[in-house]
């Protein structure tokens, strides 16, 4: 099949779009507002942009009304978020963050989740995920699109501090992602999550590219300087 996004129609029951980029991570993004106000909600448009210094991003529509979202607002306006990991035994609360509700409503109480205090922010943590990030804002940039929810906002932010659960840390020293099993979004109503992994070293023996790869900025730089 072939189809032109906006011009052609694409002739299936159902948009394709979503289902062909997958699985995407979760970005679960917990602020709070200029009163304090908590706030928490999932968004699949997530990703680490890189890790020297270590920035992440989340992408958000407007809501059904053509509004900016709470965590787009609450972020700009404190400078702070907190990314949650989401995770398969989480995902019913995951669900029910995701609903629209009005900007007074605490996803936290509605979803049965416990808060803990940030060390550098001040949004909560979901006491629950056993990864959190705590951001400080970066920029916005706005992507205009068809009304309502067309028009995207991706948030920047830089990356201060890194919570990890002792017990999801195996005996290596490596986060043990088999027992954390990552909830991830899919197309349509489908997510999945990691039940299973394989490893591939890139070829040839540079020791800046694998450090790269691992994402060590320590490596990274040591492999770089002259012996």
């Amino acid at each position: 099949m072939y189809y032109e996004p906006g011009i052609t129609p694409h002739g299936l029951p159902h948009d394709p779009f979503k289902s062909c980029v997958v699985p995407r991570p979760i970005g679960w993004i917990s602020t709070v507002d200029g009163q304090g106000r908590h706030n928490l909600a999932p968004y699949s448009q997530f990703q680490n942009v890189t890790f020297n210094p270590p920035i992440v991003m989340f992408s958000a529509n407007q809501d059904t009304a053509g509004n900016r979202k709470d965590s787009v607002r609450n972020a700009e306006q404190t400078g702070e978020f907190v990314w949650n990991m989401a995770t398969y035994a989480l995902r019913e609360a995951v669900n029910i963050s995701a609903e629209e509700l009005p900007h007074c409503v605490d996803e936290f109480e509605r979803a049965g989740l416990q808060k803990l205090p940030s060390k550098l922010v001040k949004p909560a943590r979901v006491a629950l995920s056993p990864i959190q990030f705590e951001c400080v804002y970066l920029n916005i940039l706005r992507f205009p699109g068809v009304p309502p929810m067309g028009t995207a906002d991706v948030v920047f932010g830089r990356v201060v501090a890194v919570h990890i659960a002792d017990e999801v840390i195996d005996v290596n020293g490596m986060v043990d992602v088999m027992k954390i099993q990552p909830l991830a979004r899919m197309g349509y109503f489908d997510y999945t999550f990691v039940d299973n992994k394989f490893q591939m070293v890139i070829p040839g023996n540079s020791k800046a590219l694998l450090a790269g790869l691992e994402g060590s900025p320590d490596k990274a730089k040591s492999s770089a300087e002259p012996s």
